[in-house]
């Protein structure tokens, strides 16, 4: 399977593009770098919870529900951006929790020159496209909780460009696993949340 910022070149990316677009205002080049950014990010966030069985039968079971089974694939022409966005909201605040969702747009939208609220739309709307492409390769491969890291590996694009190490260690500057604290302090200068809480939470998919 190709990279996932392969898909911003398919017709189903190029309507995600355009729906974002007219829902937030951004340009067409805009919402795409702000995809170009985030789609990985959220990817490896939900590779780093499948480091517990918990994390990986919760993305499994969310992957299973027939809403993330790939029709939303074939609605390109019709895509309802607040249907993606209110479910996508559901699906970022599992990946990241509301905390980390909110510094990930805080540090990224000064980089893009974009406004938070905006920037935080364009990538709940991407969510549930995301998740139907997992669910929908799920299915084809017939993939089981203990696949699911080779499953995001793959759509993160391993052994391409887009490798994941290659991206996972130009973010995760100081290795301490944590991408989303990283890009705060290379963005805003900032440093890093001394909590030592995870990025992740438990994976849903929302109901």
């Amino acid at each position: 399977m190709a990279s996932i910022l392969d898909l911003l070149n398919t017709q189903t990316g190029e309507a995600l593009i355009k729906t974002a677009s007219d829902k937030t205002t951004e340009s067409k080049e805009t919402v795409s770098a702000a995809l170009g950014m985030a789609l990985p990010l959220l990817l490896s966030a939900m590779k780093r919870n499948l480091d517990s069985e918990e994390g990986a039968a919760s993305l499994h079971s969310a992957l299973k529900n027939e809403k993330h089974n790939g029709s939303l694939l074939e609605q390109s022409n019709s895509l309802d951006p607040d249907y993606l966005q209110n479910e996508g909201e559901k699906i970022v605040n599992h990946i990241l929790g509301a905390q980390k969702k909110d510094q990930l747009s805080s540090a990224l939208s000064p980089a893009l020159n974009i406004k938070k609220d905006d920037l935080s739309a364009i990538i709940q709307m991407a969510a549930p496209i995301l998740l139907s492409i997992l669910g929908n390769q799920q299915r084809k491969d017939g993939v089981g909780p203990d696949g699911l890291k080779d499953l995001l590996g793959t759509v993160l694009g391993s052994n391409t460009s887009h490798d994941t190490s290659l991206l996972e260690s130009l973010l995760d500057k100081d290795g301490d696993g944590s991408v989303i604290d990283d890009i705060g302090g290379m963005i805003l200068g900032g440093k890093k949340d001394k909590s030592g809480g995870s990025i992740l939470g438990g994976f849903t998919g929302g109901k």
